[in-house]
């Protein structure tokens, strides 16, 4: 009797460890993402799992000795925001070179570039990126297309080759020394797909637009590659370290990388194998078609390293960006007459890269911004899907900024996803309507409302580094579509706070085939979430930036708290 009493208490006790909680929040104003449960006060989390959403009397039954107790205070916690479209290698450069995003000048430009030749060896690139031209305060003297000339960056650094990549990351400036290693004049020809800026002299300007940029980037990338290489990969994870760390401070718990290499791919499985990643990283792989054939066996890579890398779709560019004359149109730009922008991807290359997603059962991401390149895009998607019209393929067109109305319709038909970025309507309003007239830009510019309104999946992000990662204000651009200057860009296509929020966060997640585990606040999801000082659903539009992120977890794990 007496064992049988003892194994009874062994059993109970048994029992109640396995319901102790690792850590509990309490006291928080929880907004899951759950329509079977949309709001709570507390959450329980054990082996990086939540096991508990509901009450702060329910959550008490999982509380023990060990348990870590979380006083939320009534602050809104909510899923962990995913980036859903940013470029975590550039994102990273950016902290580690010159940061051009907010330089509000082409003066200021050059005194940086002038700070890092004072310290850089003669021969050695100095590389920024961030600048976009239409942001400036004032447009410099002589200039073309609003464009300086590179001897300004002559001046500044004349021992050293110059790369600035334009914010949008389509267009790079170069001065002579660069141009000179790249062997490129005023004779040089335009690449298929690219444009060397020139003046209607004939005079190179020093801006390399599209496809152009490789004349220069494969000089560059030569020289970089003769670094050894655990110099190269140290450098690397620097700026992955630094790049995860910015994520955290901003509630980022996984990031959509749009575009990287087999090597970067080679080298985030070491780290995801070593436990090293401290956010969780979805990859789209960008090679071209011999090196995805070659490297076929790559794919897929799911949930490595305790579910921190996912690497199952590929990335193709087929135009560039609006506000470097490189999306590609039906019609000519406004401001720019007879150019249609620039295709910088062969449709043929791509029809073959889309066969063999399909084949590998691969998502296809494909960066389309004008009405051209969204059209061509989804007649090369329709190819592939209507070979199996109930695959769940979730093939996705990233940005889908400037769109046909009449190709709406055609998003929900083959059940293409819209890979959309709130932060790029409000901070290319400026110059949207220069680009492609007032008809075409109510028509067909950042349609976010359009989209939902005919059934199609609208997921968010930012594009960083191309814009700053900072989810509020993108979440205050998705809500309120204002400008700088107080005016909003065409609101009736704004999204309401719950479906900005949902876009940030179990759209996402769909969108990467993940909703099973992360996305909401949900019993036996991840145990990703963030506590923020304001209630996204309910504070003024005037509040929404200031909102601070005052913790972030991971894992089930507190990565990030304000002290």
């Amino acid at each position: 009797m007496k064992l049988i009493t003892l194994l009874g208490f062994l059993v109970i006790g048994l029992f109640a460890r396995a319901q102790e909680a690792d850590m509990v929040i309490r006291n928080a104003n929880v907004y899951t993402v759950d329509a079977s449960l949309p709001k709570a006060e507390a959450v329980g989390v054990k082996d990086g799992k939540i096991i508990y959403v509901g009450s702060n009397d329910g959550v008490k039954k999982h509380i023990g000795p060990r348990t870590n107790q979380v006083e939320a205070n009534g602050k809104f916690l909510m899923p962990g925001l995913i980036e859903g479209h940013g470029h975590i290698h550039g994102m990273g450069a950016s902290l580690v070179n010159l940061n051009l995003m907010k330089v509000k000048n082409w003066e200021e430009i050059l005194a940086l570039v002038k700070a890092a030749a004072a310290k850089a060896k003669p021969g050695d690139w100095i590389i920024g990126r961030g600048w976009h031209q239409e942001k400036w305060d004032h447009s410099p003297s002589p200039n073309h297309l609003g464009y300086p000339y590179y001897a300004d960056l002559d001046k500044v650094a004349p021992n050293n080759p110059v790369l600035l990549t334009h914010a949008s990351g389509h267009s790079s400036y170069v001065n002579g020394k660069a141009l000179q290693l790249a062997g490129i004049t005023e004779k040089t020809p335009n690449p298929s797909g690219g444009d060397i800026v020139k003046d209607p002299s004939g005079k190179i300007v020093g801006v390399l637009e599209e496809r152009a940029q490789g004349l220069v980037s494969r000089v560059y990338y030569a020289w970089y590659s003769q670094r050894p290489l655990v110099e190269r990969k140290a450098e690397w994870q620097r700026a992955i370290s630094l790049a995860e760390q910015e994520c955290l401070r901003n509630g980022i718990t996984s990031f959509a990388d749009a575009g990287s290499s087999f090597e970067q791919v080679t080298w985030m499985k070491e780290l995801a194998d070593q436990q090293k990643f401290a956010i969780r990283h979805w990859v789209m792989v960008r090679e071209g078609n011999a090196q995805l054939n070659k490297n076929a066996s790559v794919f897929p890579i799911i949930n490595a390293g305790n579910a921190h890398l996912t690497v199952k779709s590929i990335k193709v560019s087929l135009d560039g960006a609006l506000g470097s004359y490189g999306a590609w149109l039906l019609e000519p730009y406004h401001d720019r007459q007879n150019f249609y922008g620039q295709n910088t991807f062969d449709t043929t290359e791509l029809r073959r890269i889309a066969a063999f997603a399909w084949d590998h059962d691969l998502q296809l991401c494909v960066h389309a911004i004008g009405d051209r390149a969204n059209r061509e895009t989804i007649d090369i998607f329709s190819e592939q899907i209507q070979r199996n019209m109930k695959k769940d393929h979730r093939w996705r067109v990233e940005h889908a900024q400037h769109v046909n109305p009449s190709e709406i319709p055609r998003f929900k038909q083959w059940s293409v996803i819209a890979s959309m970025q709130g932060i790029h309507c409000t901070s290319d309003a400026p110059y949207v309507v220069k680009r492609l007239g007032e008809e075409r830009a109510a028509s067909g510019a950042y349609m976010w409302r359009a989209f939902m309104n005919a059934g199609v999946l609208v997921n968010n992000g930012t594009d960083v580094p191309v814009e700053d990662i900072d989810p509020f204000a993108n979440f205050y651009a998705s809500v309120t579509r204002k400008q700088k200057n107080g005016e909003a860009f065409y609101p009736a296509q704004r999204m309401t706070r719950e479906e900005a929020i949902y876009s940030y966060t179990l759209a996402n997640a769909i969108a990467q085939f993940e909703e099973k585990d992360k996305g909401s606040i949900t019993v036996g999801k991840m145990a990703d979430m963030v506590l923020l000082s304001n209630d996204l659903t309910k504070c003024a539009d005037e509040a929404i930036s200031s909102t601070k992120v005052m913790m972030t977890v991971v894992d089930g794990k507190i990565l990030y708290k304000v002290k």
